[in-house]
């Protein structure tokens, strides 16, 4: 029986991509460093012809990060989650949201002596 090693079947030291010669000239690079208010420092290469972006996001922690490493931007504020009734207390005030449930209640009232049936 064989045994199950780590060995890569195939494959030998020395095997893979010829070098440079073979896989042609690599484009030129710049590197530019970010920095996240975590203090965590991220470089990224890009092309020389590419436009470096001012910010980027961090890789470790998700944070935005920018060139500055003095002044990182700041983590943005989640806003914790609305419910229906949150929202629609942000559009009517108290004395609208009255006036409708008036409305509302008079509605049915006036439907219910009339005779119809509501689902």
């Amino acid at each position: 029986m064989a045994g199950a090693g780590n060995a890569i079947r195939g494959s030998r030291i020395g095997a893979g991509p010829m070098g440079e010669a073979e896989r042609g000239e690599a484009a030129p690079r710049q590197t530019v460093t970010y920095f996240c208010s975590h203090d965590h420092r991220s470089v990224v290469t890009f092309s020389i012809e590419a436009t470096a972006p001012d910010s980027w996001d961090c890789p470790k922690c998700g944070l935005p990060a920018s060139l500055d490493s003095e002044n990182p931007p700041p983590a943005p504020k989640t806003e914790p989650y609305k419910t229906h009734l949150a929202y629609v207390k942000e559009r009517r005030s108290e004395t609208e949201a009255a006036d409708i449930l008036d409305e509302a209640v008079a509605l049915l009232r006036s439907r219910r002596k009339a005779g119809e049936i509501i689902f």
